[in-house]
């Protein structure tokens, strides 16, 4: 797959919110995800598939239900892309959240080898 063709279909799962089949299709084992910041629920960073997909497990658990979530088109560079996502949700122990972030995805190899959100 081309860079664009990730970047296409990474935001196509996530707009449906199946982030977990894009995690499998598109990234890299040793795949890195960086949060904006440690947070007592969230390392600022998780290394592997393993650890990142526990990590998508642990965030649903903590959702008492998704509003929305609308993904912007993918902005496509040689090696890496970005996209903004915006969530409104309601957190189980924190009440009605409305987060937007920053998004950038690095590609090697054909494979997403790391995410990061910036808020």
């Amino acid at each position: 797959m081309t860079i664009q063709e990730i970047a296409d279909r990474l935001v196509e799962l996530g707009r449906k919110g199946d982030f977990a089949t894009a995690q499998k299709e598109l990234f890299a084992d040793d795949a890195v995800s960086i949060e904006a910041y440690a947070t007592p629920a969230f390392e600022k960073e998780t290394k592997g598939m393993k650890a990142i997909e526990e990590k998508g497990q642990k965030w649903n658990q903590m959702v008492e239900e998704l509003h929305s979530l609308t993904l912007s088109d993918p902005l496509v560079a040689a090696n890496s892309f970005a996209c903004t996502m915006r969530m409104h949700v309601t957190m189980k122990e924190h009440g009605p959240v409305d987060m937007t972030e920053l998004c950038v995805y690095k590609v090697q190899d054909g494979k997403i080898i790391s995410e990061e959100f910036f808020m």
